[in-house]
């Protein structure tokens, strides 16, 4: 069982920049596929990045690449993504997911097996 923790959320002006942190509990955290998802007021919970188990493949939205990159640092249990460029379009509630032995599909929300509580991300124009 893994137990995700997301850090790094905040307020910030657009054209500004933050680094959310998604934290695991566990031993195995480098047998999960890790994606990002965000959620607006009223809108469906979207697929954001998602890494590989070993972090050598990365994958991203439309609206996020050139802007966002995930990365993940197993020894630390640690996945990042760091935001730049934010618009007002990017305001959401974050949320990190692992998914166990994925390896297709990342921008589903099926198949992830855990969620972290989430990290409201403003931006200011």
């Amino acid at each position: 069982q893994v137990q995700l923790v997301e850090s790094g959320g905040g307020l910030v002006q657009a054209g500004g920049s933050l680094r959310l942190s998604c934290a695991a509990s566990g031993r195995t955290f480098s047998s999960y596929a890790i994606g990002w998802f965000r959620q607006a007021p009223g809108k469906e919970r979207d697929f954001v990045a998602a890494v590989t188990r070993t972090g050598s493949s990365t994958y991203y939205a439309d609206s996020v690449k050139g802007r966002f990159t995930i990365s993940r640092d197993n020894a630390k249990n640690t996945v990042y993504l760091q935001m730049n460029s934010l618009k007002p379009e990017d305001p959401a509630v974050y949320y990190c997911a692992a998914s166990l032995y994925r390896s297709s599909g990342f921008s589903s929300r099926t198949g992830y097996n855990y969620w972290g509580q989430g990290t409201q991300v403003t931006v200011s124009s």
